[in-house]
């Protein structure tokens, strides 16, 4: 049986103004796109320059992962902030690697 990996993230822009949380099911190659993305104003990740990430958490079960996107996402600013600080206390970018 195939392992799967799904991730919610969170990503700032350079000066960690603006949070964003998704969704995706290969990490490394989303951080890509949200790189290439950066500054095109078609999305809101592209609009505020979105590429760098603080925190992520890996499921095995899409719908979990689905259900915790939406619960984070509900969170307040400071709720969010906390949730990274648990496991990134100095909001340091993180990179991953495959």
């Amino acid at each position: 049986m195939k392992d799967h990996n799904y991730f919610v993230y969170i990503m700032t822009n350079p000066g960690k103004k603006v949070l964003y949380v998704g969704v995706t099911n290969d990490l490394s190659v989303r951080l890509e796109q949200h790189r290439q993305n950066r500054g095109k104003p078609d999305s809101f990740a592209g609009r505020y320059y979105c590429y760098k990430l603080l925190y992520y958490e890996r499921y095995t079960h899409v719908q979990h992962a689905i259900e915790r996107e939406k619960e984070i996402k509900l969170m307040s600013r400071e709720d969010k902030l906390d949730l990274i600080k648990q496991e990134n206390p100095l909001l340091m970018f993180l990179e991953v690697r495959q």
